[in-house]
């Protein structure tokens, strides 16, 4: 599971178009309707903490959590830019420790794809268990298997802004079912020149009957899943999901 490294300092660049504040009140209202309307809330695989510091200014207490030190001080510095009181700790989801539990645990913009084996699937599930209070609910978004095949597959993305540009070169094994993607940026620096940077990152795509089958190794039940950003159930041609799940009984 690769960190962010040179492209944290695009990301929110290369994000502008990502409707946050819409899928920040889709995210608070699927957590309201099964009660959870404020208090403690991890946020897992936070990135540049956008959705962390949305939730902290709607009501609740916010806790973030990445393994990319980079986009954690962008986090850092915006909290701090918006007086707002977020706990940001530097951690791998696969391994990661909390003081206490919470009323919820999210995870979205596909963050739990970088997970690529199953049995570390379901030991971040077992610690997202372990860390909720008595029938806390965890919430989380995935890429879809149609989506690597059908959407992002064998293909090339380029994108160029004044701050910077990249292209990505896609590929997907239908097999394994890995989506690795090459990034190579060229990022502005203070002395108006670009400089070249290359990253690797590797997702994995999960069947729904791949997912259930992690929930209930690690002792949390399966609520539903909607296609994103609705309360309907998905079909077959959904690039992105959201499910619930929940605490049961440790």
């Amino acid at each position: 599971m690769s960190a962010y490294t040179s492209f944290a300092q695009v990301y929110d660049t290369f994000m502008n178009t990502v409707p946050y504040e819409e899928w920040g009140n889709y995210i608070m209202e699927l957590l309201k309707a099964y009660d959870i309307n404020n208090g403690l809330v991890l946020d897992l695989g936070c990135g540049t903490g956008t959705f962390t510091g949305y939730l902290s200014q709607n009501g609740y207490d916010m806790i973030g959590i990445d393994n990319s030190e980079d986009m954690l001080s962008i986090a850092m510095d915006k909290a701090a830019e918006n007086k707002q009181s977020i706990l940001y700790l530097l951690q791998d989801m696969r391994n990661f420790e909390l003081y206490g539990t919470v009323k919820a645990v999210i995870s979205i913009c596909d963050s739990l794809n970088y997970i690529i084996k199953e049995e570390d699937l379901t030991k971040v599930f077992t610690l997202v268990n372990n860390y909720l209070d008595p029938g806390g609910i965890f919430l989380f978004d995935l890429n879809t298997e149609y989506k690597y095949e059908h959407i992002l597959s064998d293909h090339t993305f380029a994108e160029n802004q004044d701050e910077g540009s990249f292209i990505w070169e896609n590929y997907y094994d239908r097999e394994t079912k890995i989506n690795e993607y090459d990034l190579t940026l060229f990022i502005k620096n203070k002395n108006e020149q670009y400089d070249k940077f290359e990253e690797t990152h590797y997702q994995r795509a999960y069947s729904l009957e791949e997912i259930k089958k992690c929930l209930e190794a690690a002792g949390l039940e399966f609520l539903t899943v909607f296609q994103a950003f609705s309360f309907s159930l998905p079909g077959e041609e959904e690039e992105r999901i959201y499910i619930i799940a929940r605490e049961k009984g440790k």
